[in-house]
Formats: structure tokens, sequence, C-alpha cells
């Protein structure tokens, strides 16, 4: 297409060529220029809309003020449900903490009551002005929460774990002879060093005698199997128990056995009865403690149990005290 332009200015008519480029572009820059005009003006609009009071503007700003107010409840109903999710992992998470906190705090041999589970524990402290206090978004509490719920997995493995090595060394313990194996805690001999009181020489004693009437029941000192029970002509009566790791008692000189080779036995059982057989002077029971093969000083190990031995005797003793001060009254 030519366009012919005359003008008094020009000295000759001039010609434009125009081609079917030139037509779209100028077409799509009209178009653009149209849309732009209509977004500025219908911006123009929804800003001014309160102040114009036009009611074709102000319906068009409510719809588009419920659109927003829906795509934003929308968000949330979603940020809330995964919330919801994760708090419920929480929950239980919670529950297996407190379940293993007791456990563990039994273990322990601390109260429920002192470990206070249920209850939110105190805080507090000055409100810092500076930097402005602001308001947590749910992007930023969802990822507190996130951070929160992976560290309360960890402290649940990590308690658990804790529980596991308490367990092993509570076992480990039980296999300790720390149980007095007589309820009586006078010794006539102590370990090592002595004056044999059947040759009058200086000889090594390998364990600890306990002065005790005959027939007072032997009691194991750990939980054990019987390596052995019979006679023995120095040990006369023998009850030899085995508490595995190479460690083993013994229970000499006693009247009777109530126990047999190969049976198991728990702490504090009644395995024989006081007595004064073998190479003996009087009835006493005379208690050793070995560990593969090697003689030990059993005090260190019976320590504990004597205290314990102890309190209960005086226990006993004031109970009496006081039963008889009653019928005397």
């Amino acid at each position: 297409m030519h366009i012919i332009l005359v003008s008094d200015r020009l000295a000759t008519a001039r010609s434009v060529r125009v081609g079917v480029g030139h037509l779209a572009l100028a077409g799509l820059a009209f178009l653009g220029l149209m849309v732009g005009a209509t977004v500025g003006l219908t911006y123009l609009a929804i800003q001014h809309a309160a102040e114009i009071k036009h009611p074709a503007l102000q319906a068009l700003v409510r719809s588009a003020q419920e659109q927003q107010a829906r795509r934003s409840e929308d968000y949330v109903r979603q940020n809330l449900s995964v919330m919801a999710v994760k708090l419920g992992e929480m929950q239980a998470q919670l529950t297996r903490l407190d379940a293993l906190g007791e456990r563990l705090g039994s273990a322990a041999g601390i109260k429920p009551s002192e470990l206070k589970f249920a209850e939110v524990p105190g805080r507090g402290g000055a409100l810092v002005t500076s930097p402005a206090p602001r308001d947590i978004g749910i992007d930023e509490l969802r990822q507190h929460l996130d951070a929160m719920a992976k560290q309360m997995e960890w402290h649940t493995e990590h308690l658990g774990m804790i529980e596991g090595s308490m367990v092993e060394s509570r076992a480990k313990a039980r296999q300790l002879p720390t149980s007095l194996p007589v309820a009586g805690t006078w010794r006539a001999s102590g370990f090592g060093w002595r004056i044999d009181p059947i040759t009058g020489q200086a000889a090594v004693h390998e364990g600890i005698d306990f002065i005790a009437e005959s027939g007072t029941p032997i009691r194991a000192a750990a939980a054990g199997v019987v390596a052995f029970a019979g006679y023995h002509p120095t040990y006369g009566n023998l009850v030899e128990v085995d508490h595995g790791g190479g460690l083993l008692t013994r229970y000499a000189h006693a009247s009777k056995l109530l126990v047999k080779q190969g049976e198991f036995v728990k702490r504090g059982a009644v395995i024989a009865k006081v007595g004064t057989t073998g190479r003996s002077t009087g009835s006493h029971l005379h208690f050793e403690v070995r560990q593969n093969g090697k003689a030990l000083n059993p005090t260190p190990f019976l320590r504990g149990g004597e205290k314990a031995a102890l309190a209960a005797v005086e226990g006993k003793s004031v109970s009496k005290a006081k039963r008889r001060t009653s019928k005397s009254k």
C-alpha cells in the first residue's frame, strides 16, 4: 500500500510504502496502549473507589477484596492443617518422652513428683524493645515447629540409648556379689594374712568369716548358676555360684546344702545353712569372691550391702523396742 504525502512545505509530493508488517506493529501498539489505559483506569478506580462512592466501582472493589480474602483464608487453612499434623506428631513424641523420662527417673531413684512432666516450666525476663518486637508469621512458625519436632525426635532417640545403657548397667550390677550372705555383720577373720586358727602359723586367708549360729540361712550374694554343690575336704559342705564373666563366690563349712549343681539362683536366695564342716573350729560362714580363679577381697563388694543390712537390723531393733515399750505401758 502506497501513501502519497502532499504539503505546501514540500516541493514535490512524497510516496510512503506501508507493508503488512507495519500495519501489524501499529495494531499491536494500539492494543497495548488500550490495555495499559484500561488497567491504569481500573487501578485508579479501585484505589479511589471509596472516595468516588460509585456503586459499580464499590461492587468491583468488594469483589476483589472477597477474592483476596478467600485466597488468604485458603492459604491459612492449608498451613493450619499442616501445623495440626505436625502438632499431633509432636504430642506423640512428647508422650514417648514422658514415658522414657519416668522410666529413667525411676531407674535413677528420682520421684515422679519431682520431675513434673505435665507442668509447663516457668519462664520470663525483661521485654527488649530495641529492635522492636514483631509478630511471627505462619511460615516462620511452621519452620520453628519443624525444627522443634526434629529436636524432640533426637532427644527421644538419645534418651532411648541412655535407657538401654542403664538397663545393661543394672543387669551387670545384679551379677555383682554385693548382698550379705548371712544376717550378721561380725567377722571373726578378714581377708589377707592372719594367724591360722589351727596351725598357729602365718597364712593367707582368701575370704572373710562371718560368725553365725548353726542353721542360719546362707543366701546368694548375687544371681548366678550353681557351679558346685558338695563336700570338699577343706571347705566342708561347699556351694560355688558362677555369676558370669569369670566371677565366682564360695560359701563354705555349711551344715546343709539346699541347691544342686546347674541350678539358677537369684540374689538373696537361700542356698545352704551355716555349719562347721571341713577345716573349721566352730560354726561360721567362710565367704570368698574369685575372679578367674584369683581370690579378691569381698569387703569392697559387700560394703554397700552391709550398710543396708545394718540399717535394716537397726530398724528391727527400734521396732522391737517400741513394741516392748507399748506393752509395758
